[in-house]
């Protein structure tokens, strides 16, 4: 059974920059202002190791007391930008052809399920398609947990099973889980940083990804409107 695991934010909804701006905000409100090109390199990773990053590049500790602080106003700061966040260039499409083809696949996102519920929403998914969020998984990306937990979720073997994601941080992951890794571009890393990350495959968006399927091994019968 061919199936895909594919991460959520810069990977199927435009929100990358929106996270970068919201951790910004969080970081330079709680006294410890951080550059944003620092902050987008770590886009990806999840739960204590993003602050664990954050708390290197400072030279300073975030104890529980200040992690729960920046938590709290990332979530308030993205939550007031989500309004700008819309599905990525051929999203649904490639969804919906997987769909139509009877190919699985699962969700897997590091964000809070409260937080991705809406981004979820705009994709329209079935009931059945499985969510893996961050309070499913104890270890955080690079960790493969997320996506372990997803392909158990899936019922797929290892060989048969593509990650899809938009971060170093997720093609380290799919590597370590002996997964097929997919990148995109749609998070801002180079071609180059995803293929040295464990990428076999890099595309510019989903719609990319969709337009050429056939590289990853998938023969697409019937495709939705948009061809």
């Amino acid at each position: 059974m061919r199936a895909f695991i594919l991460d959520l934010d810069g990977t199927l909804v435009d929100s990358v920059y929106q996270h970068v701006i919201a951790w910004h905000a969080a970081l330079s409100t709680c006294g410890v202002p951080l550059p944003m090109w620092l902050i987008h390199r770590k886009i990806g990773m999840s739960g204590d190791l993003l602050l664990q990053a954050f708390a290197a590049d400072l030279g300073v500790e975030i104890d529980s007391g200040l992690s729960k602080r920046l938590e709290a106003q990332h979530a308030a700061e993205f939550t007031r930008l989500r309004p700008a966040i819309k599905p990525l260039r051929g999203a649904r499409e490639l969804l919906a052809d997987f769909r139509s083809n009877e190919i699985a696949y699962a969700i897997a996102t590091s964000g809070d399920r409260g937080d991705v519920d809406p981004l979820l929403d705009m994709l329209e998914l079935p009931s059945e398609v499985p969510i893996i969020s961050k309070e499913q998984a104890n270890e955080p990306k690079p960790d493969p947990e997320l996506f372990l937990k997803a392909s158990k979720a899936l019922g797929s073997r290892s060989e048969d099973t593509m990650v899809v994601g938009d971060s170093v941080w997720d093609m380290l992951a799919a590597r370590r889980a002996h997964f097929l890794g997919v990148g995109l571009l749609t998070g801002g890393y180079a071609e180059h940083e995803m293929t040295s990350a464990g990428a076999y495959r890099v595309y510019a968006d989903p719609e990319d990804l969709r337009r050429k399927l056939h590289e990853t091994g998938i023969s697409i019968k019937e495709r939705t409107n948009g061809t």
